[in-house]
């Protein structure tokens, strides 16, 4: 049997050397925000031919705007979001669009504000300090008020996780971003209570076996189920990092991230992190 509590001081600094460079990057130069946060130019454009969102993506590139959001619509329609361009910048990609892919309309041609502003930011932190105090609720009503609080403490983890890689790394931050940051709360979650719903068997069955025996077993238990769902899970995201197109890098970049890091969290420090406010708090 692996010995995971044994061995915590290990796992939390491993997690404390990922998490504090990223939070030193994130207060000093915070993320890399999108234009869906600092606004920009939106263009919808009609081309006489069929064209393809690579082709758009392409001719943008000459610009170094292929990263910009593209969206087809019917009737060979796109929608093209980039940062804040001049009526100049504006009028040598329309030129460029007109030698590289034909004829074209300019139906729609004009600076947009951000998507995500700070209003928006500050209702989805709310919405998600609301949640976590369910969250707390919930899982002490089901199990005990120390399970609530490591599951939370993992979940902190994972968004900071997540958080600090894509500051670091200086990875542009959209609105799908905010997307899969919620995504990712509700897989670690998720993993998390089926680690604690068989600790929380195991102590009833258990009676004589300390604490850290019991732990062990349960980690042990459930490794094999975890380590297997979180494979299929990354694959797909993998498959969907690199085939999917520009439009879904950073959703399935961030889900990658703490995907990986829920199924770590879920495993070496969730629980440990239970054992050690159950001994320092509750046996008080």
């Amino acid at each position: 049997m692996l010995d995971f509590v044994g061995k915590r001081k290990i796992w939390y600094i491993i997690s404390l050397v990922i998490i504090i460079p990223g939070l030193f990057s994130f207060l000093i130069q915070s993320l890399n925000y999108g234009i869906d946060f600092t606004g920009g130019n939106l263009m919808q454009i009609q081309f006489a031919q069929e064209v393809d969102d690579a082709q758009v993506r392409s001719a943008l590139g000459q610009f170094g705007l292929e990263k910009s959001k593209v969206q087809a619509t019917e009737g060979n329609q796109f929608l093209i979001r980039t940062k804040i361009l001049t009526e100049e910048e504006n009028q040598q990609i329309i030129t460029a669009f007109k030698k590289d892919l034909g004829q074209l309309e300019v139906l729609r041609n004009e600076k947009v504000d951000a998507v995500i502003g700070g209003e928006l930011t500050r209702d989805a932190i709310i919405a998600l300090i609301i949640a976590s105090i369910f969250m707390v609720v919930y899982i002490t009503i089901r199990f005990e008020f120390w399970f609530a609080i490591a599951a939370i403490i993992a979940l902190l983890h994972d968004v900071l996780v997540t958080l600090g890689i894509f500051s670091l790394f200086r990875f542009p931050v959209d609105s799908a971003f905010v997307a899969a940051i919620l995504t990712i709360i509700g897989y670690s979650i998720n993993d998390t209570i089926v680690v604690f719903d068989r600790i929380r068997e195991n102590l009833r069955i258990k009676k004589k076996d300390d604490l850290d025996t019991v732990v062990n077993l349960s980690i042990n238990q459930t490794l094999r189920r975890s380590i297997n769902t979180s494979l299929v899970v990354i694959m797909v995201l993998v498959s969907l990092l690199f085939l999917g197109g520009e439009t879904t890098k950073t959703f399935s970049l961030a889900l990658l991230i703490g995907a990986i890091s829920g199924t770590y969290s879920s495993i070496f420090t969730a629980s440990p992190i239970w054992i050690g406010l159950r001994e320092r708090f509750a046996q008080k």
